[in-house]
C-alpha cells in the first residue's frame, strides 16, 4: 500500500529510506537509509524479498561503528552494484559530516557479499573538485559503470564514469542539464534507451519530477519532461527498478515521501512505488 511505511517479516518498519535495490540469483536486495533519532547515520540497513512484497532484514551492512569516519557522519542515497572482474559487491553513497550539507562528498565501500558487512574505503570529491551529493549508480550492458550526482552545488547533474574496480572516478562522461538544479536521479536503460528521472531542488518539500532520454549515456540528452503530478503523488524519486518477468520486462519507480516534509525525521517516512507506463520507445509516464 502505498503512502505508507512498509513492514518486514517481524512486523519492524523498513528503514531503507534513499534507497536502491540489486538483484542476485533470484533475490532482491534492498538498501538504504537507517537514521538516528536526530537524523544523523545509524546504519545502511539490507533487505531481502524475491516477490518485492515480502522483506526480510538481513543485516545493517555499514554502521557508525564501521569507521571513525562514520561515528557521527549523514549518508544518504547509498546504491550497490557488482563487479564481475573483481568480484566485490561496490556501494556508492552520499556522505556529510552530520551537522551540515558543507562536506559534499562521494564515498565508497566494499564487500565479498551481497549482504555481509561492508568495509569503508573512504569519502572524497570528484576530481575537478565539485560537489557531490543526491547520487546514485548505473551499471552499463558492457560492464561499465557510473556515478550519476548533483554537482556544482547542486545546480548541475553530471555524470561519471568509474573506474575497473567501481571504487573511483575515472572521467566526467557528460554534464547535459547545467544550471537547472535537478537532484535525487534514478537511471534506468529501456529498448536502447536511456532514461534519467530526476526532482527538483526543494529541501525535503516534494515537487515536480522530470525526466531526459538520450541513446547514448554520453549523450546528447534531451530537455527535461514532466513525468507524474506536481509533488510525484508527495514523493521524491529515489531508484527505478527494471522487474524482469518470463513475458517481459516492467520498471518499478520508487519514491520515499520524506518523514521531514510531514513534521517528522526521515525514519517516519513512507514509500511510493508506481510501475511506470512508455507510450513510446522515448517518453514516460508516472501514473499513479
Amino acid at each position: 500500500t502505498n503512502a505508507t511505511q512498509f513492514t518486514d517479516t517481524t512486523g519492524a518498519v523498513v528503514h531503507a529510506h534513499g534507497g536502491g535495490v540489486i538483484r542476485v540469483g533470484s533475490s532482491y536486495y534492498w538498501f538504504g537509509e537507517n537514521r538516528n533519532a536526530d537524523n544523523t547515520f545509524k546504519a545502511v540497513s539490507v533487505y531481502r524479498s524475491t516477490d518485492l512484497k515480502t522483506w526480510e532484514f538481513r543485516n545493517d551492512v555499514l554502521t557508525q561503528s564501521s569507521d571513525s569516519e562514520l561515528a557521527v557522519a549523514n549518508i544518504e542515497r547509498p546504491k550497490v552494484i557488482y563487479n564481475s572482474t573483481t568480484g566485490k559487491f561496490v556501494m556508492w553513497m552520499h556522505k556529510e559530516n552530520g551537522s551540515d550539507y558543507t562536506q559534499a562528498r562521494a564515498a565508497v565501500a566494499v564487500s565479498d557479499t551481497v549482504d555481509g558487512d561492508y568495509t569503508w574505503q573512504g569519502s572524497f570529491r570528484p576530481p575537478t573538485g565539485t560537489t557531490s551529493r543526491d547520487m546514485t549508480l548505473f551499471k552499463d550492458d558492457d560492464g561499465t559503470a557510473y556515478q550519476i550526482t548533483s554537482a556544482a552545488g547542486n545546480a548541475d547533474l553530471q555524470i561519471w564514469r568509474l573506474n575497473a574496480s567501481y571504487t573511483g572516478y575515472d572521467s566526467l562522461a557528460a554534464n547535459p542539464w547545467p544550471g537547472t538544479f535537478r537532484e535525487a536521479p534514478a537511471l534506468f536503460k529501456r529498448g536502447g534507451v536511456y532514461f534519467m528521472l530526476t526532482s527538483g531542488n526543494s529541501g525535503w518539500s516534494p515537487n515536480q519530477q522530470k525526466y531526459a532520454t538520450a541513446t547514448s549515456i554520453t549523450g546528447p540528452w534531451t530537455a527535461m519532461t514532466e513525468a507524474g503530478d506536481a509533488t510525484g503523488y508527495g514523493s521524491q524519486t529515489t531508484f527505478v527498478l527494471p522487474v524482469q518477468g518470463t513475458s517481459g520486462t516492467s520498471y518499478l519507480y520508487m519514491g520515499d515521501r520524506w518523514g521531514n516534509s510531514m513534521g517528522g525525521t526521515v525514519n517516519d517516512s513512507q514509500y511510493v512505488w508506481l510501475p511506470l507506463t512508455f507510450p513510446t520507445n522515448t517518453t514516460m509516464n508516472l501514473p499513479w
